[in-house]
């Protein structure tokens, strides 16, 4: 089968598209210029070298193809406008459906966020959770259009089309949570507030069998699936494994969350008036994960979709620390 995967290069995408490749498909990916590639190359993945936001590329890769899974996005930048997010989000994903829609792909998944639900306040929440993404977050906002827009044309147009809405996604050659990892290890970590907001994690290898389990299922056409590990924890308690993993006792410093806020508003504002083009020490979405609490469901995923997360948190975090360890990353 002739499958796209779009943001291939990314964690998520490069991991898919292996994957895809090692069950004897023809995948293909859309990537940036400035994207490196080498590795696909070399393991037979053709690549379309274009920008989600150029319309003609986008057709140009969709053209051919029986499965497309949509993965590319902008994500958490500090240092460019909402327009960047807008463009990429929500107006690449729309060349994205019109493309297949043109070509008559069989099956799209379009990968959405659980930022559309921007914090938690009766965990565990579902699909059926009202949309509220967070208010001015540029990101969470073109990303829930996008997932609206999605929805719609399957109603209005028939695309065959489903959404995965994965949780916070970690694993060997991830770097989201990296700082985490080595700020534990160094014993450095501070928490900002109280630490007992939920994180839900998803291992990649998991959400991997997530995508392709949804491209399969005809029931998921049209349908909305959280993918995510088995459990979910405070950050206080995630940050108690990973010190496991390094042998150092589990940070206990607080500080207050309001001020550290504001400094960060203060600091995106002061980047942005003197066109700073680099990412701030500090600033709001950063701060914001220490309070924002993220607990899901993923009973519908397992009922439908015959989800069965393989990676319990312990051994992710285990694997991933191991990583880190083992390529340099930290030294212990």
């Amino acid at each position: 089968m002739k499958i796209l995967v779009t943001g291939g290069t990314g964690f998520t995408g490069s991991h898919l598209a292996k994957k895809l490749l090692s069950e004897n498909n023809e995948v293909r990916v859309l990537a940036r210029p400035t994207s490196k590639t080498d590795e696909l190359r070399k393991l037979g993945i053709e690549i379309i070298t274009g920008d989600i936001r150029d319309r003609d590329k986008v057709f140009e890769a969709v053209k051919g193809t029986e499965k497309v899974f949509h993965v590319a996005a902008a994500y958490r930048e500090a240092y460019v406008d909402d327009k960047f997010y807008w463009d990429i989000n929500y107006n690449g994903s729309v060349n994205v459906f019109d493309a297949c829609l043109k070509y008559d792909v069989s099956r799209v998944v379009h990968t959405s966020t659980i930022g559309v639900v921007s914090t938690v306040k009766n965990p565990p929440s579902d699909e059926k959770e009202p949309y509220s993404p967070g208010e001015g977050d540029a990101y969470q906002q073109s990303k829930c259009k996008a997932e609206i827009e999605a929805l719609r044309y399957v109603r209005e147009k028939n695309l065959p089309l489903s959404v995965i809405r994965p949780t916070a996604i970690y694993g060997p050659g991830d770097f989201r949570l990296y700082k985490m990892f080595k700020m534990i290890a160094k014993k450095r970590w501070i928490f900002i507030g109280n630490g007992k907001a939920y994180l839900h994690l998803v291992y990649i290898d998991d959400l991997v069998d997530g995508f392709i389990l949804c491209s399969e299922n005809k029931e998921a056409i049209g349908e909305v699936f959280i993918i995510g590990g088995n459990e979910y924890v405070t950050l206080n308690e995630l940050s108690k494994l990973i010190a496991q993993e390094f042998n150092v006792k589990p940070p206990k410093i607080h500080i207050p969350y309001t001020p550290v806020f504001w400094a960060a508003a203060l600091t995106e504002q002061i980047y942005k008036l003197f066109n700073i083009k680099k990412q701030p020490p500090i600033f709001k979405r950063r701060v914001a994960f220490f309070k924002k609490s993220r607990a899901f469901s993923i009973e519908k995923a397992k009922k439908i979709l015959g989800y069965s997360p393989k990676i319990d948190l312990k051994t992710g975090i285990h694997l991933t620390a191991q990583w880190y360890i083992e390529n340099g990353y930290i030294k212990i």
